[in-house]
């Protein structure tokens, strides 16, 4: 059973703790020297920079007013509070403060070579009044109207003057900037005079425009007009209406009269039955109003309903009986008569009624008529009055302002030169005190700011600059193949553990053919003599050859890998990165285990490992093995070939031998096979044999062996359909076990 997958993709690259404990562990003595540096620059800040003595003062602005040259009512001058809508003013007013011709005027006065004693000395006023501007410090906290104001200097006997002659000037300067220098009091009292004047002729002429109207209120003469037009309106309704009825009425007894029989007058019926038969007309409407009620509340069907019903037809029967009896009624009104009203209708009276009715809406209209007119006649007088009403307000605004801006001149006049009463000083300078709080604030910040960098550079390389592999969990999180090993970097100082109970010919073996890749102290010599260091490390060595070992039986026993022999190349990426330690301590740890015969294949043509495998002993070729082993064998069970045909044909004509000869080999009886192959390249045979192998272990030099050509690297072996596992040679671990164990490896 093959495996069913080449390669594991990459995971995305996360920073973790266990990064950020690398990090820092790898790169202390730069983030060490980048702190002595910055402390060592704070210490020296604070000897050759030592704090100012300082003094302080605070202002309170009430408001700030603000003129123009030709001030004008309107807007030209106004009085804004720092909380209204003054969004700008302790901005300006802070500008003001820290201006440089202020801390000219204030150097000027205080004198430049008591400024500059113990800056420099000399006489400058410019450099004076820009130490001046340099030490001052103005803050305005949020949302407040205080300015704090503060003034450093090393001169003892300089702060309290130079801080109490910038309050002083900056008065001045404020009141100059705000107030205009042109207004005077002459031109306010003409101005105001003036106004005067014409404020009381447009009130005379207010007065006589009301008198000809002959109002005192149009707003109240408007209400009663427009009152007695509605009442007016109602009138001549009802009026007009009543006027209908009559009509109506007189048309209807006028045609009843013309209808009746010329040659049998009609006797007029008795009083008694007139008074009956407008009884019954009235019950008949009472009655019905009250059915209309009861249909509103219930069906037709419903008793109380049927009882007026039978009420009403009663009483419809009854004056009909009355009115056959007495046609006479007809012409009578079925209404009760009112007061001072005869019982029967009188056509010429009703008549004369009529016309006092129509009289009567005649007068109305005239009324109504009278009043539109005075109406419109307060409105054409109403304009001109509400001009003049405008005229007077206008002139009434102006005056007013006039008359404040008077007062105020005066007021500022009586204060004297330099006194703003809108701005008062609730902290004069205070006596001169050391704040060490600003250089404080210097020297942390220069130490923090060594610190930071020291970091930030540790962080740089780690991040984009070093781009190498490094760490056993860069080669599965950046690479997506497993790792088998992670062998750390060995010392002379031996720190790491060394394993005991190693017989004297694994010593030997391990001493003759140490090449540097896995042993930092030094190469073995050519002739064989082991130097004691390397031998020493070669016995540490021997332990992860072994974990080599179980990890890779235990991976072919977990993907069902049972045939044998079992084919595994050890190749890498350059000279020195340990492939040939890594396959002949494999090819010996195997041999150890008792489960058969190991062959270690030397595929580098003729760089000479080989050869030197066992005391300089030569070693026969591939196609010896074949046919007899006693030549290849120096270890039990491990046997040892040179494939090396001729160094310049070898990766033209390997290829097809390796294809004969692996039916061949698979048909010996060795359980391993290990082949130590060249480096990887677009050239190398490698890539092309790595195909026939069951497992290609790819070891990688930790921190010189760029992260971008072990891609590459994967990729060609990857297009072989090569199984590929990593090796981490010479890996370090700076990170304390007690605070982070990356690997489990990393013994």
């Amino acid at each position: 059973m093959q495996p069913q997958s080449k390669t594991a993709p990459a995971a995305a690259p996360t920073l973790t703790l266990g990064d950020i404990y690398y990090v820092l562990f790898r790169h202390k003595w730069r983030i060490l020297l980048c702190a002595m540096l910055g402390l060592s620059a704070a210490a020296a800040v604070y000897v050759l920079n030592p704090p100012p003595y300082l003094s302080e003062a605070k202002l309170f602005i009430r408001y700030v007013v603000t003129e123009g040259k030709a001030p004008t009512p309107g807007g030209d001058s106004a009085m804004k509070s720092p909380d209204q809508r003054g969004e700008t003013i302790m901005d300006s007013e802070e500008e003001i403060l820290t201006s440089l011709d202020l801390a000219k005027q204030v150097a000027d006065a205080v004198g430049p070579e008591k400024i500059l004693a113990k800056v420099g000395g000399g006489r400058d006023l410019n450099r004076a009044a820009q130490v001046v501007n340099a030490g001052m410090v103005v803050e305005v906290p949020p949302r407040s109207s205080v300015i704090r104001i503060t003034f450093g200097h090393p001169d003892f006997e300089v702060v309290q003057p130079v801080l109490n002659e910038v309050i002083t000037r900056y008065l001045k300067m404020h009141k100059e900037i705000h107030q205009a220098a042109g207004m005077v009091n002459d031109f306010m009292n003409q101005e105001t005079d003036q106004l005067r004047v014409q404020l009381a002729q447009t009130e005379e002429e207010l007065r006589k425009a009301r008198d000809k109207a002959g109002v005192i209120s149009f707003d109240d003469t408007k209400s009663t007009l427009a009152a007695q037009m509605a009442k007016l309106q109602d009138e001549m309704y009802a009026a007009e209406a009543e006027l209908a009825e009559r009509s109506s009425v007189l048309n209807e007894l006028t045609k009843g009269a013309a209808a009746a029989p010329t040659g049998t007058p009609q006797s007029a019926p008795p009083t008694a039955k007139i008074n009956e038969y407008r009884n019954i007309s009235a019950r008949l409407e009472m009655l019905s109003h009250r059915e209309e009620e009861l249909l509103t509340q219930f069906t037709p069907e419903n008793s109380r309903v049927k009882d007026i019903q039978a009420q009403l037809a009663e009483s419809e029967s009854a004056r009909k009986k009355m009115e056959t009896e007495y046609p006479a009624l007809l012409r009578t009104n079925p209404l009760p008569a009112k007061s001072g009203q005869a019982g029967t209708i009188d056509i010429p009276t009703e008549m004369a009624r009529l016309n006092a009715m129509r009289a009567k809406i005649k007068v109305i209209t005239a009324q109504m008529d009278s009043i539109r007119a005075q109406a419109a006649r307060i409105d054409q007088v109403e304009g001109s009055v509400q001009e003049l009403k405008r005229k007077k307000d206008l002139e009434e605004a102006n005056y007013d302002y006039y008359a404040k801006s008077l007062e105020q001149s005066r007021i500022n006049e009586a204060l004297g030169a330099g006194k703003v009463s809108n701005i008062s000083t609730i902290q004069f300078p205070t006596p001169p005190f050391v704040d060490r709080k600003k250089t404080l604030k210097l020297i942390g910040g220069i130490a923090i700011g060594g610190i930071a960098f020291g970091f930030a550079w540790a962080f740089a390389i780690e991040l984009f600059l070093d781009r190498s592999i490094r760490r056993p969990i860069d080669v599965e999180r950046l690479l997506g193949i497993p790792l088998f090993l992670s062998v750390p970097i060995l010392g002379k100082n031996g720190k790491l553990r060394r394993l005991k109970h190693v017989s004297k010919n694994l010593l030997e073996l391990d001493s003759g053919k140490i090449d540097g890749a896995l042993v930092a102290s030094g190469n073995t010599a050519v002739n064989g003599s082991a130097d004691p260091a390397a031998s020493e490390n070669s016995l540490v060595l021997n332990s992860f050859h072994e974990t080599l070992r179980d990890r890779l039986i235990s991976y072919f026993d977990s993907v069902g890998l049972t045939h044998k022999p079992k084919l595994v190349a050890v190749t890498g990426l350059g000279r020195g990165s340990g492939v040939t330690t890594t396959a002949a301590g494999l090819a010996r740890s195997l041999s150890e285990t008792g489960e058969g015969n190991v062959l270690l294949v030397d595929m580098t043509a003729g760089q000479g490992s080989a050869q030197q495998f066992y005391r300089g002993k030569d070693i026969v070729g591939l196609e010896g093995i074949l046919s007899t082993r006693d030549d290849a064998q120096v270890q039990d069970k491990l046997f040892v070939v040179a494939e090396e045909p001729g160094r310049d044909k070898l990766s033209r004509i390997l290829p097809q031998r390796f294809t004969k000869l692996v039916p061949q080999l698979k048909a010996s009886n060795f359980d391993y096979i290990i082949f130590d192959m060249p480096a990887v390249s677009q050239i190398s045979i490698t890539p092309r044999l790595a195909g026939f192998m069951d497992m290609v272990l790819l070891v990688i030099e930790s921190e010189k062996t760029e992260r971008d050509l072990v891609q590459r690297a994967t990729n060609l072996l990857a297009q072989s359909n090569a199984h590929v596992g990593a090796v981490l040679n010479k890996s370090k671990n700076y990170v304390p076990t007690m605070l982070h164990q990356e690997y489990l490896g990393n013994g």
